[in-house]
């Protein structure tokens, strides 16, 4: 390796915005049952089901509907 490196003529990674970031979530066991069952029908990992479906709604601009019981 060489002790120094010249980063002068490097270019900024076009795709460092569209990165995952890890977050902590928490979910309903029911919700993480639904999305384990769904992701298995269709032979992919959960949570990139989880991932898509919510870039999908963020994509569209989904507001959900909350109805409060009282």
């Amino acid at each position: 390796m060489r002790e120094e490196y010249d980063f002068s003529q490097s270019i900024q990674n076009p795709y460092a915005k569209k990165v995952k970031k890890q977050i902590s979530l928490n979910v309903d066991v029911d919700t993480i049952e639904y999305f384990k069952e769904l992701a298995a029908k269709m032979g992919l990992p959960y949570q990139t089901l989880i991932n898509s479906y919510l870039t999908d709604c963020a994509k569209r601009h989904v507001e959900p509907e909350l109805k409060w019981t009282s």
